[in-house]
């Protein structure tokens, strides 16, 4: 492929964000004078790293501030440490975080139960909020559940 060099000024409103005297939004704005000054700011002291955080591969450094609530454990974090080796344009990185999370909500349940508290699904899932707002949605949701629970429980339980 041939390098073609462009005259970028003939391309019409090329490069107008790099004149900071000729600023689009001057009207509806109010300006301050620090807005062309973001890339030169004081960064914020570290959060010190108590638990292990999981980084992009696409960025150098952990963010200045991140969660530390939940780090990840058991099968879920398994998951989410396998889907932070890869890049964040591909399905190996959001499909196995989104079925972390997943497991992570059964892991939360084992969790109570191990600890003696039986959880309030009911309350916790939201449904009686859906059942009042959304009652055919729910209804439809909990008639296919268990048509498919059964079908599992018939085929697993069928005699050969």
């Amino acid at each position: 492929m041939a390098n073609n060099n462009i005259d970028v000024t003939t391309i019409p409103g090329y490069g107008m964000d790099a004149d900071p005297e000729n600023e689009p939004t001057y009207p509806m704005k109010h300006y301050t004078g620090d807005d062309h000054n973001r890339i030169n700011y004081e960064r914020s002291v570290q959060q010190p790293q108590t638990v292990e955080i999981l980084q992009s591969t696409e960025r150098p450094a952990i963010t200045t501030v991140f969660g530390t609530s939940v780090p990840p454990s058991g099968l879920s974090g398994a998951i989410r440490r396998y889907a932070f080796k890869h890049s964040e344009d591909r399905y190996r990185h959001w499909l196995p975080l989104i079925f972390a999370d997943r497991i992570n909500v059964f892991e939360g349940v084992i969790e109570d139960l191990r600890k003696g508290h039986v959880p309030n699904v009911f309350a916790e899932r939201g449904w009686k909020v859906e059942m009042k707002h959304n009652a055919v949605g729910f209804l439809s949701k909990l008639a296919i559940t268990a048509l498919v629970t059964a079908a599992i429980v018939t085929t697993v339980t069928r005699k050969k």
